[in-house]
Formats: C-alpha cells, sequence, structure tokens
C-alpha cells in the first residue's frame, strides 16, 4: 500500500461503535460485525489509517475503580446523565494484556478486520501503552520486579500516587501510573523503566503488537523518556524508545510509530524515531484564536511539520463543535487539514457532537447531528482526497498591508501548494472575529504575462486575475471574520486585458 506525503486519520471509539451495533443487531456485538458498507464508507471519505481505540484485554480492579471513583463518576454522568453500570467497562488504558478483548471477538476477529481494512487499502492503528498496565496484570503476581514499589511511609504521604496490592509475595505498595504533574491514574500500576527486566518485557509486547496491526499510538510516549523518568520518579530510566523502533522496523520496515505527547516535546519524540508526534500547540493556539501566533507556528522547518499530527478534538480534548463555533470551526479546520503533516479525524467531528466519551464508557450520548458542519466536512474531505493536498509542497505565504495604516492583514493565513502534476492551489484563512483585508503575494514566476484563474473549490466563485499583477501588487482580499477560500489556480496562455 503506497503512503501518500500527508495521509490522514479516522479514530474510532471501538467499544462505543459495538454497543451502537450490538443495539441494532439485537445481540453482543463483535469485530466481525463491523459491516463493510460501514468501511467502504471510511475508504470512499479518503482515509489512510482506522484507529482502533480500546480493543485490548481490561480487567475487573480496573473497572472497580471505574465504577467506585467519585471524579470519574461526576464526568460520565456529564456524558450520560440516565447512567448504568453496563456502561463502566473500565478504562481501554488500564490493559492487562495485549490480546483482543473478548467481548470484542478476540485475536481473530481482529486478524479478519485487519484483513477486510487491507482489502480496502486502509491501515489499521492500535494502542500502546508503555507508561503503565491495570491493576489485574499478571505481572503484579509473576513479576513484581516489573514495578515502582513504595513505602508505608509514600503511601501515607502520597496516598494518591501509591496503593496496596494484594499479591502471593504479601501485600506490595505499588505506584499509580502517572503524569509528574498530577495525581496517580488510581486503576493503573507504574512500569519500572529503570529496570532492564521490564524494558525487555514490553518490547517483547511491541513486537508482538507489530504482528496486529500496522502502526501504534503510544500513550503519553514522553513520559518513559529517561530524563521525563527520572524527574517523575527520581530514578534513571533504561532507554527505550530508540531500541524499540530499531527492534521492531527491522521485523517491519514500515511499520508507523505515533507518539502522544505534551510540553513542545514534539521535536525531541521525533529524533527518538515517532514517524508523528500530536501537534498540540497548534491546537492550543487555534482555540485561543490568536492568528498570529498560529501563523509563526508554521515558520518551522518542513523536516519537523511533515512529522507532526494536526486535530481540532480527540478523544481527549473537548469536542470541536463545543469548542468553536461553526465559522471559527471551519477556518480552523481549513488551517489545521490544509496545512502538512498527519490530518487526525475523530469520530462524531463530523456530526458536531458535543459530548465527550470518556475512554471509561461503552455507551455512547444521544445528540442530534449537526446539518451544517456534516455538509461542511463531506464538501471539505472531497478536497482533501486531492492529490495536491496529500503528495503536493506546501509552503507559508506572506500577508501584506492592503493599505496603510491597515493592520487586519495580521490575521490572515495563506498557504500554497503544488504537485508534480502542475496542479496548483491556493488557502486564505482570515482566522479573526473581524474582517480584514490583505495583499497576497502568490509564489509561481511563471505566471508572468497570462491570465489566472482562480475557481474556489468550496463554493462557486471564480475569478481571473493578471499574472504579472499578482507577482507584483499580489491578490488582494477582502474576507469576513474567520472567511476562507480555496483556490484551484490554473493558468491561461493570455494576458487579461
Amino acid at each position: 500500500m503506497n503512503q501518500p506525503n500527508y495521509p490522514s486519520l479516522y479514530q474510532i471509539n471501538t467499544r462505543v461503535w459495538l454497543t451502537e451495533l450490538s443495539e441494532e443487531l439485537g445481540r453482543c456485538a463483535t469485530l466481525d460485525d463491523i459491516p463493510d458498507i460501514a468501511l467502504d464508507h471510511l475508504q470512499e471519505m479518503g482515509f489512510d489509517w482506522i484507529w482502533f481505540l480500546s480493543v485490548w484485554r481490561t480487567g475487573e480492579l480496573g473497572r472497580k475503580v471505574s465504577l467506585e471513583n467519585p471524579d470519574f463518576r461526576r464526568d460520565f454522568e456529564v456524558t450520560l446523565p440516565d447512567l448504568h453500570e453496563q456502561d463502566i467497562a473500565g478504562s481501554g488504558f488500564a490493559i492487562t494484556g495485549y490480546t483482543v478483548h473478548p467481548d470484542l471477538g478476540g485475536d481473530a476477529a481482529l486478524r479478519r478486520l485487519r484483513d477486510r481494512l487491507k482489502y480496502r487499502g486502509l491501515k489499521m492503528m492500535l494502542d500502546f501503552v508503555p507508561n503503565h498496565v491495570g491493576p489485574d496484570h499478571t505481572w503484579i503476581e509473576d513479576h513484581p520486579d516489573y514495578f515502582i514499589h513504595g513505602t508505608d511511609d509514600d503511601l501515607e504521604k502520597y496516598p494518591q500516587n501509591y496503593s496496596r496490592f494484594k499479591s502471593d509475595h504479601g501485600n506490595l505498595i505499588l505506584a499509580y501510573g502517572r503524569d509528574p504533574f498530577f495525581a496517580g491514574w488510581p486503576d493503573t500500576v507504574q512500569l519500572d523503566y529503570s529496570n532492564p527486566a521490564t524494558v525487555e518485557a514490553m518490547l517483547s509486547v511491541l513486537l508482538r503488537i507489530s504482528d496486529q496491526c500496522d502502526g501504534v499510538r503510544c500513550d503519553m510516549a514522553m513520559l518513559i523518556l529517561p530524563e521525563v523518568f527520572e524527574r517523575t520518579w527520581d530514578r534513571r530510566a533504561q532507554p527505550f524508545w530508540p531500541i524499540a523502533i530499531k527492534t521492531v522496523r527491522e521485523k517491519v520496515p514500515d511499520f508507523c510509530f505515533m507518539a502522544e505527547v505534551y510540553w513542545d516535546m514534539e521535536w525531541t519524540m521525533q529524533q527518538q524515531g515517532f514517524d508523528y508526534t500530536y501537534d498540540k500547540r497548534l491546537y492550543d493556539r487555534l482555540c485561543e484564536g490568536n492568528a498570529r501566533a498560529v501563523r509563526e507556528h508554521f515558520y518551522a522547518g518542513l523536516d519537523y511539520q511533515d512529522k507532526l499530527v494536526r486535530f481540532l478534538e480527540n478523544h481527549d480534548e473537548p469536542r470541536a463543535a463545543l469548542t468553536f463555533d461553526l465559522k471559527k470551526h471551519e477556518a480552523a479546520a481549513i488551517i489545521t487539514f490544509l496545512s502538512p503533516g498527519l490530518r487526525f479525524f475523530h469520530q462524531g467531528q463530523f456530526e458536531g457532537r458535543k459530548k465527550r466519551i470518556s475512554p471509561h464508557l461503552v455507551r455512547p450520548p444521544k445528540e442530534p447531528i449537526d446539518l451544517t458542519l456534516q455538509k461542511f466536512y463531506i464538501d471539505f474531505l472531497k478536497i482533501l482526497k486531492e492529490n495536491v493536498f496529500r503528495n503536493g509542497w506546501w509552503e507559508l505565504l506572506e500577508c501584506v498591508q492592503a493599505w496603510e495604516g491597515n493592520g487586519s492583514c495580521d490575521s490572515f493565513l495563506a498557504f500554497a501548494w503544488e504537485d508534480n502534476k502542475g496542479k496548483r492551489a491556493l488557502v486564505i484563512v482570515n482566522y479573526a472575529h473581524h474582517a480584514g483585508q490583505c495583499f497576497v503575494h502568490l509564489p509561481f514566476s511563471d505566471i508572468a504575462g497570462k491570465t489566472v484563474r482562480l475557481k474556489d473549490m468550496i463554493s462557486p466563485e471564480v475569478y481571473e486575475r493578471d499574472g504579472c499583477e499578482l507577482l507584483s501588487r499580489g491578490m488582494y482580499f477582502d474576507l469576513p471574520a474567520w472567511g476562507y477560500h480555496i483556490f484551484d489556480l490554473g493558468v491561461g496562455s493570455q494576458r487579461v486585458e
């Protein structure tokens, strides 16, 4: 399967989707029940990757925490006011083993699903959670040395980060999996990467996963970097990512690694060997609505930007339809998904869902479809399928004042795209809550003396301009708040008279 330079990924909450299918079928659905027509639709929409969230085995101890934790419960009830216990399956990140949960059909059903995806030219991405495991994991009994241990004093001082666990070795005090800036996740147990045996065990897990899918999204991947691990646990971790990625690729050369990463450590993770790293910084700047900060984000080199994961929502973030007003949402989508990198979409995003679904839940809320937003995405996804945006060359363009003293040009972003077949496109967005004007100089020197035809790919508008004028003065734009164009740029042989 040929991978485009800028692929698209669709994230599916697997357990939630199967719950919906179960209601339709009147029985418990497995991965085998995912209809072929649904996979056909994903392929037709232009996706390259499908990320199936939460397929791995979880346990009853993890679910018990989800059921009894009052903070979790309050979050669940916001999503599902009619919450029932059967809606809470436990976090899909409290993994007790990297085999497919029996309720989903087991490993055999996953293998058949992957074959069906491959038939359609789609690749499968699954979860890898390197930092921790669920509290039911057999390693707690069989390999307690794989974990961070605490003392009675630790438990007394930091009850939010440690707990007692029963085992044949006696009562153990083990640390919860943790981000250094927050309390531990009480349904997880922290792995000890200062122990070479732990590193070897997790490498074996990763090698096994590489037989089951085409790539992994690595949860909180920066937590096991030696410097981060030492800051969190006061012990030096063994290096993991460079060795693990190299080892897996010796077995599966084109296996894909995508890192969930924060704290401006994207470049660090790319240097560790990751193909793609979350671009949370762009998302945050788009939420803030600061066009200059967004534009400055694109000053980085393409060696860095090409490996960024661009998104407007995922299972950890609030829904985009809740975060952005409709017009701002559209403008943010144009900027996000017509920039270089991997385009990451989330189940429910196209329909304008507003309630985030916790990874602990398996039933979705009933929400109306935003038909206006849905139509926008249907039209936009057709544009994203164009070769110029999947395999073309991207360039950030300068937007200059339309006249002296008019600073509204600062709210504009403009991109040029060109592919090896001569197809060209121009993207222009006024990312502000007010109207603005600017001139944009096109970077195509061969338009001199020719007529340039600009056909908007998302509206009926068509413009013809003189190439010499576009090169010397630039193209003038006057756009409303959050206004945008996506132009197919064609060049004729005659100058406009």
